[in-house]
């Protein structure tokens, strides 16, 4: 068998050794005899001996040179991310920016580097006017609810059928102070006329274009097409109704309707699936008169 070669010794094994070579020098015992017993190279001996003898210690190092010497240059990486904040390169991918900067020359970079580079910097996601959604941006603000109709929320929910890829539709709008149920309805259609319908039936349950106008209650909904179309943002702004939007796959924003859909659906009398609009007004109605 050979001697051990490619295994990391602690500093503390290390000095053991030491001391058992010098012990057995003392007893006339040659260091090559000495590492031949120990089954180790002796070079690897005598280097862990001028190391503890320069003062310079046992542990082991990190393989390799303390500095790499293509490590990218402060400068280098100005040029990177410059170039990656252009506005005419702004949907341009890592890989393209590094060839770019190749055909410019103004730097020669690898396509990981540029992408580590970019990642430090938070220039990863969209670069472009319209960048998409970070995970970073603040919830609505909410202010304190002190009685009723100070702020609604709605939203709509899927009812399966018994038919593969047709659904029901169930449309709720809820006072978020009372958890009261302003209005409903469950339709075959999920579209803009149908939800204009949903704050309209509130408005006339509870009066609310008798209120002054500084005290009608502002709108909590998700971002689906149906809340974000123009007739919709019309009709509240004329009715003075601030209209406020959930940040995009954030339920949390509105909280109270989805707490609503998961406690009606949740229920082991839910049947799971609906024949037909009458069925669906049959489970709900209860839960939401």
């Amino acid at each position: 068998m050979g001697a051990i070669s490619r295994t990391w010794f602690s500093a503390d094994r290390k000095k053991e050794m030491l001391e058992m070579v010098a012990c057995a020098q003392r007893q006339g015992v040659s260091m090559r005899q000495s590492c031949r017993m120990l089954i180790i190279q002796r070079r690897r001996v005598l280097r862990w001996g001028s190391h503890q003898r320069d003062g310079q210690g046992l542990a082991n190092g990190r393989p390799g040179p303390e500095r790499a010497p293509h490590r990218v240059l402060p400068g280098e990486r100005e040029q990177v991310l410059s170039l990656a904040r252009r506005e005419e390169y702004a949907d341009c991918s890592h890989r393209i920016l590094t060839v770019l900067a190749w055909e410019q020359k103004i730097v020669w970079v690898s396509f990981s580097t540029t992408y580590r580079l970019l990642r430090e910097a938070r220039l990863m996601t969209g670069r472009g006017r319209y960048s998409p959604h970070n995970g970073h941006s603040l919830s609505p603000t909410r202010r304190a609810l002190t009685g009723p109709n100070q702020r609604w929320c709605w939203n709509i929910s899927y009812l399966p059928t018994y038919e593969r890829g047709i659904f029901l539709y169930l449309y709720l709008l809820l006072d978020e102070y009372s958890r009261k149920a302003l209005a409903r309805r469950i339709s075959w259609q999920q579209t803009m006329q149908e939800a204009r319908e949903l704050p309209d039936d509130g408005m006339r349950a509870e009066n609310i274009l008798d209120l002054p106008e500084d005290q009608r209650p502002e709108v909590f909904n998700a971002r689906g097409r149906q809340m974000k179309a123009k007739p919709i943002q019309r009709m509240l702004e004329d009715m003075k109704m601030p209209q406020r939007f959930a940040r995009p796959r954030t339920p949390n924003d509105n909280p109270f309707i989805e707490a609503s859909f998961s406690t009606v659906k949740r229920d082991p009398e839910y049947p799971g699936r609906f024949r037909d609009l009458e069925e669906g007004y049959g489970y709900f109605n209860p839960y939401l008169t």
